[in-house]
């Protein structure tokens, strides 16, 4: 069983920076013909000779299990609660195996938003499957997706490459986080105490070096593990923070910036003033003015 939907684009959607352009369903049974027939051209292809896209697509399988390779990567097994990511421009084939056969939603899409992706290397061809596991909130994403493709209402393609967005911050971070988990626990829940502490001290004389302490390890090991886990160091962390703080007191209190400066523990107004505007690109003055 397959349902799919094919959708249109105008040259407007395209500055959008992402648009949809294919949505579906299949279920493929243990002695089901596969690939399956039905797709629009250019979509169809023999397992042999595999296919080369001109967009991205993005498949998800809730049920069964199949093998994937592709011109960068050897053969590789997929498993229920697997993503996996077709490139344009990239041959690729896949298809289910086992006695279960497979069920899986797939979603194309293409734009400037995804190229930008790949140049910056968050997304390669090199790393084409995701391990997530099964989760009904992806399930509801594709579902959601479906449903506006078939409604076609106006603007239905800035909803869907909102939706398209969200299950690639999904697969990207559900994945990124078991990694984390996977490797220790302890570093998880050291780095989550870590950062309630740093929250919590934004106008108090609390260094990073005092919360390495408190948690029990070297400040080296802190700043490594605690980058690897957030992109960030804890003392930009920690900055990011209080500059985000001194944001809501020039906005919403009579503080000089004076005072603020030095009740969220800069060295000095003019320190202040000069990370607040490489920051936000503007004097902290400017924004109480206005």
């Amino acid at each position: 069983m397959q349902i799919s939907k094919y959708m249109l684009a105008s040259d407007r959607d395209a500055l959008w920076g992402l648009t949809a352009t294919t949505i579906g369903y299949e279920e493929i049974g243990p002695n089901d013909p596969y690939p399956t027939r039905g797709h629009a051209d250019g979509y169809y292809f023999e397992l042999e000779k595999g296919r080369v896209l001109s967009e991205y697509q993005l498949l998800y399988i809730i049920e069964g299990e199949g093998i994937f390779h592709s011109r960068t990567v050897p053969e590789v097994h997929l498993k229920e609660g697997d993503f996996f990511l077709l490139f344009p421009g990239e041959w690729h084939s896949y298809h289910p195996v086992g006695p279960k056969g497979w069920k899986k939603y797939w979603i194309g899409f293409k734009g400037e938003n995804m190229d930008a992706r790949v140049r910056a290397g968050f997304l390669s061809p090199t790393k084409p499957v995701y391990h997530v596991g099964f989760s009904d909130a992806v399930v509801s994403l594709y579902k959601q997706a479906y449903k506006t493709a078939q409604e076609e209402a106006a603007y239905s393609q800035q909803l869907m490459a909102g939706i398209v967005n969200h299950l690639i911050g999904m697969m990207y971070s559900l994945e990124r986080n078991i990694e984390l988990k996977s490797r220790n626990q302890t570093h998880v829940d050291m780095i989550n105490k870590a950062r309630l502490r740093i929250r919590e001290s934004l106008e108090s004389s609390l260094t990073i070096q005092e919360v390495a302490e408190e948690l029990g390890v070297s400040y080296s090991n802190f700043r490594k593990l605690f980058k690897e886990h957030t992109g960030l160091s804890p003392a930009t962390y920690q900055q990011d923070l209080r500059l985000q703080r001194a944001k809501e007191l020039l906005s919403t209190t009579d503080m000089s910036i004076k005072e603020i400066a030095y009740q969220l523990n800069f060295e000095s107004p003019d320190y202040f003033s000069a990370k607040f505007k490489l920051k936000t690109g503007r004097k902290p003055s400017e924004l109480r003015n206005q």
